[in-house]
């Protein structure tokens, strides 16, 4: 393995070298507490929710993943944009987010129930623990929230965990301000 040299833009966490990986609102079927807003979401649009840029390293141990996630502004109903979030399948893996741009929450937690919500804005990174399922959620209404991440190469990513129970708090906008609430449709 040789070093790498990789180019992002700092403000919209693009690469001109990387293809982006892409989530739409048709992959994040499921994952909105209110099914009647996402419903007439996507007869009207396909929108684009959130893309990252994995930098293609080997998942090799004692390696170090990392890239650019960018989150976009909007809601489903009154419930903010946000990436679909996992656990990691190697569940010991810590992951570190480093906020470039905009501002969000990146809502945490673990198998037996404990949660955090940590709010981001440029030049705050949060620490997500090993053992802790993670989303990043856009709060600005007209903003882009762009992180940085890195985390354990061979950590790998399970992503259906989430699918099927979903997180236990969602983020919601409510009276102008953005609140973490119990999720509705949370499944034991």
């Amino acid at each position: 393995m040789k070093s790498i040299l990789v180019d992002f833009d700092l403000l919209t966490g693009l690469s001109d070298e990387r293809e982006s990986v892409q989530r739409r609102l048709s992959d994040m079927d499921g994952m909105y507490a209110d099914k009647d807003a996402y419903d007439a979401m996507i007869v009207r649009d396909d929108t684009l929710v959130y893309e990252f840029f994995d930098m293609g390293l080997p998942e090799t141990e004692g390696g170090i993943a990392f890239g650019t996630s960018m989150t976009y502004p909007g809601k489903v109903g009154s419930e903010f944009f946000m990436t679909k979030g996992h656990f990691h399948s190697i569940l010991d893996t810590a992951e570190v987010y480093y906020c470039l741009r905009g501002k969000g929450i990146m809502l945490m937690e673990d198998s037996e129930g404990n949660w955090e919500a940590r709010e981001l804005e440029p030049g705050l990174a949060v620490y997500v623990p090993e053992g802790y399922a993670h989303r990043s959620i856009n709060t600005s209404p007209d903003d882009t929230l762009v992180t940085f991440y890195a985390f354990r190469a061979d950590a790998g990513h399970d992503y259906g965990t989430i699918e099927t129970k979903g997180f236990r708090k969602i983020v919601v906008e409510k009276d102008g301000i953005a609140q973490v609430i119990d999720n509705p449709k949370w499944k034991e």
